[in-house]
């Protein structure tokens, strides 16, 4: 699926300005931003739930207005907010979804078997399920067809880790037979545990694309280091990629950008008591695109398996 120039507003407010997407079969990518950002808006688009402003976008080839009746039947999604009938029990919300998509028994069947491994009664009221409860039975309904696609919105949200690792294993068989997943969150050590590929959104526009190990690399590592004698703080400063730097007697603190090359070519030349230097996460490189001023060119537009 892709989207290019997409701008959504409501009203006199830009949720979408500009943003360009692509996702390539068979990758699981990670869709990152913060409250507000545009994540839930773009999924809806995508969705055909709500129409854009402008720019062109694509399902499987296809605009979702001409083909949204098909898509559906290939798309699991699971929207951030589930809405349920609660007059009905799980397993009857069950068997009205396997109705309503005019599916068989083994989809049925499936629904079921996902209903004891993610450990829902079928028996439970829908009206008395917690939020993660609910979050359970939504996923449900997202895997039970085995779709090609699966677009799920804060997947995790209010699951307790035994559960999110069985969320963590439906992605692995899903991608083992060749589906896509699509998935936002703001839970990062997640997607850097699952996903192949991420991208960054921040204020309606994409900042950031690419494999997770590219972000990654992108990120500033922040370092502490004790020298023996005095601080070389001008060595430091001048050294390339060194950024915040803070001195406070015989430490120096700051973090570097890029390569360390200039920073350990520094501490080589010093003789030093104590260096911490630990590898970036995909936290760091997150806190990175949305430090400063909003950048013009975005990181990796060429990456994240073609997300851009």
């Amino acid at each position: 699926m892709s989207c290019t120039g997409l701008v959504k507003r409501f009203g006199s407010v830009t949720a979408l300005d500009g943003l360009d997407l692509t996702v390539t079969r068979g990758r699981v990518v990670g869709f990152l931003g913060p409250n507000g950002a545009g994540k839930s808006t773009t999924i809806r688009i995508l969705l055909d739930l709500i129409r854009p402003t402008a720019g062109l976008v694509r399902v499987f080839g296809l605009e979702p207005r001409r083909s949204a009746v098909e898509n559906r039947r290939r798309i699991g999604y699971l929207p951030g907010e589930l809405r349920l009938d609660e007059r009905l029990s799980v397993g009857q919300t069950v068997r009205s979804w396997t109705r309503l998509r005019g599916a068989d028994q083994t989809t049925l069947d499936r629904a079921h078997t996902l209903l004891e491994r993610l450990d829902l009664a079928p028996d439970r009221s829908a009206k008395s399920l917690s939020s993660g409860n609910r979050r359970k039975l939504g996923l449900v309904g997202a895997f039970m067809d085995s779709p090609e696609l699966l677009v799920l919105d804060e997947p995790t949200n209010g699951l307790d880790p035994l559960v999110q690792q069985e969320f963590h294993s439906l992605v692995d068989e899903a991608t083992a037979r060749g589906a896509t997943v699509f998935l936002s969150s703001h839970v990062l050590d997640e997607v850097a545990r699952i996903a192949d590929d991420a991208v960054v959104i921040r204020a309606g526009r994409v900042v950031a694309a690419g494999a997770v190990g590219e972000l990654v690399g992108h990120a500033r590592q922040p370092f502490s280091v004790v020298f023996r004698d005095a601080v070389p703080e001008g060595a430091l400063r001048a050294a390339p990629g060194v950024r915040d730097l803070e001195i406070a007697g015989h430490e120096a603190r700051g973090s570097v950008a890029g390569s360390p090359d200039g920073l350990l070519g520094v501490l080589a030349a010093h003789p030093v008591d104590r260096l911490l230097l630990p590898e970036p996460d995909l936290e760091q490189a997150f806190l990175g695109f949305y430090s400063g001023p909003e950048p013009d060119d975005r990181t990796g537009a060429d990456g994240a398996g073609g997300a851009s």
